[in-house]
C-alpha cells in the first residue's frame, strides 16, 4: 500500500487542510510530522466548518488513527482545549482515535512568554512575525536537551528534573530580558494537573505505525507550514524552527525513508505570505488586493492578512525538488476568475544575471526582481468545477505552463474550499 506525504510548497496557507481531509478518506492513519499549533487548517465537510490547529486533519474522519509524531512540538493546554473544543461540534475523540507519541516535547508557558519578549524587543526590521505561541523556544529547548516530553508526565521525580534543567536556562534568560523568573511549584503542579488529559492518549507511536506499515495499512504523513518556511531551505530567518519538508516526515514519527512511497506538495495557483521576509512577487497594488478579498487571505491561526503576489515557479520548482515532490495539488485556481492577463514568475534578475533559483543570501535575495511571463486570462468561473471538461481553455493552459515550469504534473486541482470541488488527475494512494 502506498504511504504518502502532503507538504506545502509555498509559505504556508495553500490548503493542505482541504487536501489532507479528501485524502484521508483513502488513508488508514493520519500522522502530524512536524510543527505545532500555529499551524492552522480549515475544513469545510457539508454545513460544518473546522479549524484545526494542533490536531491532525483526520480526526474528523470516523474510523481513523490521528497520530501526533515526536516531531511536533505540543502545547498540552492548547489542545485539550481544541479537543474539547471539536467534540463539541459532534466529534468522537479517543485513545482510540488520537495518539500522541511519548517523546513529543511539551511547549510549556514560559515558552510563549519568551516568544514574544523576544519579537517585542527586536527592531522593526529584525522581527520574524512568529505567532509568539511558543513554537521556537520549545523546539530550542528540545534541541537544547531540556524538554519536558509527554512521558515525563508520568512519574514526579523526573518531572522535577526536567523542569529544573528547563528553568536554569530559562530564568537566566528572563533576568536578561527583564522578567520574572518562574513559579517552579506553579509550572510543576500544572503539569499534574493537565498530564490527567494528556497521558490516555501517549502512545509509542514510532512501534504502532511500523506495525501498521508491516499490516499493509495507508498512512497519510501531514506537514504544517510551507517548503519556503523550512529552518534549511526556507528564507532564513524568516521561517519556522522545524523542517517542513518531505524528509522529515520520517523523522517525525519513527519510520525509516523507505516509508514514503510518494510526495503531494500543495500549491496555491498565486502567492501568499504572512509576516515578515522576502517576497520577490509581491503584489501591493489593485491585483495584490484582488486576490487577497477574492481568496479571503487572512491566516486561520492569527487572523493577519496575507501578502498576495503572482506565481512563483521559480520558488516552487525548487520547493519540489527539495521534497522531492512526486506530484502537485494545485488549489484556489478560481481564485484567479475574471482577470484579464495573469503573471507567472520564471525566474529573477540579479545585478544583471538571470537566475532560475532564489539565492540563499539575503542581500542577494533583496536584490532579486522577478522575470514574468504573461498569460491570458478568463472571464468564466472555475469555481466548483470537478472535471477538465468544466474548465476554460485558457484555465487549461495556465495549469499546463505550471506544469512545465516546475517540472512536475498536477495530481489534483481544487476549485473551491468544498471537499468534493476536486479534480482528480493521479491518485497519490494508488499501488
Amino acid at each position: 500500500m502506498a504511504n504518502v506525504v502532503v507538504v506545502g510548497a509555498q509559505w504556508g496557507d495553500e490548503g493542505k487542510g482541504k487536501i489532507v481531509d479528501w485524502l484521508s478518506e483513502r488513508a488508514d492513519v493520519i500522522a502530524r510530522f512536524q510543527g505545532g499549533h500555529n499551524a492552522g487548517h480549515t475544513l469545510v465537510i457539508g454545513e460544518t466548518v473546522y479549524k484545526l490547529h494542533a490536531l491532525p486533519s483526520g480526526v474528523v474522519r470516523g474510523g481513523k488513527l490521528s497520530v501526533i509524531g515526536n516531531g511536533v512540538v505540543l502545547d498540552p493546554w492548547h489542545l485539550v482545549k481544541e479537543i474539547e473544543g471539536i467534540r463539541g461540534q459532534g466529534v468522537e475523540i479517543t485513545p482510540e482515535t488520537l495518539m500522541i507519541a511519548e517523546n513529543t516535547p511539551l511547549i510549556l508557558p514560559l515558552h510563549g512568554e519568551l516568544d514574544r519578549a523576544r519579537e517585542e524587543a527586536a527592531n522593526p526590521g529584525a522581527k520574524i512575525g512568529t505567532t509568539g505561541r511558543g513554537i521556537g523556544p520549545a523546539y530550542e529547548d528540545k534541541v537544547g536537551r531540556r524538554s519536558v516530553r509527554v512521558a515525563d508526565l508520568g512519574d514526579r521525580a523526573t518531572l522535577e528534573a526536567r523542569v529544573d534543567r528547563a528553568l536554569t536556562h530559562h530564568n537566566a534568560l528572563r533576568r536578561g530580558l527583564g522578567i520574572d523568573p518562574i513559579d517552579r511549584e506553579a509550572l510543576i503542579a500544572d503539569l499534574e494537573a493537565i498530564s490527567e488529559k494528556i497521558l490516555p492518549f501517549a502512545a509509542p507511536v514510532w512501534k504502532v505505525l511500523n506495525e501498521k506499515r508491516k499490516a499493509g495499512k495507508r498512512i497519510l504523513f501531514e506537514g504544517a507550514q510551507g517548503a519556503l518556511l523550512d529552518i534549511d531551505f526556507g528564507t532564513y530567518p524568516f521561517v519556522t524552527s522545524s523542517n517542513v519538508i518531505a524528509g522529515q516526515a520520517a523523522t517525525g514519527v519513527g519510520l525509516g525513508p523507505s516509508a514514503i512511497d510518494y510526495t503531494l506538495g500543495i500549491v496555491k495557483a498565486y502567492t501568499t505570505r504572512v509576516g515578515e521576509g522576502p517576497f520577490p512577487t509581491e503584489l501591493t497594488d489593485e491585483d495584490g488586493k484582488r486576490l487577497g478579498e477574492r481568496g479571503h487571505e487572512f491566516g486561520t491561526t492569527t487572523g493577519r492578512q496575507r501578502r498576495c503576489g503572482w506565481f512563483d515557479a521559480c520558488l516552487v520548482k525548487q520547493t519540489c525538488a527539495t521534497s522531492g515532490v512526486n506530484g502537485i495539488a494545485l488549489t484556489k485556481l478560481d481564485v484567479l476568475d475574471g482577470f484579464e492577463t495573469l503573471k507567472i514568475c520564471t525566474g529573477y534578475d540579479l545585478d544583471g544575471t538571470r537566475l532560475d533559483y532564489l539565492p540563499t543570501a539575503a542581500d542577494q535575495q533583496a536584490r532579486c526582481t522577478p522575470v514574468y511571463e504573461e498569460l491570458p486570462g478568463w472571464s468564466q468561473s472555475t469555481e466548483g468545477a470537478r472535471s477538465w471538461a468544466d474548465l476554460p481553455a485558457e484555465a487549461i493552459k495556465y495549469v499546463r505552463r505550471v506544469e512545465e515550469l516546475i517540472e512536475c504534473p498536477v495530481a489534483l486541482l481544487s476549485t473551491s474550499p468544498e471537499r468534493d470541488d476536486t479534480i482528480l488527475v493521479t491518485d497519490p494512494f494508488a499501488d
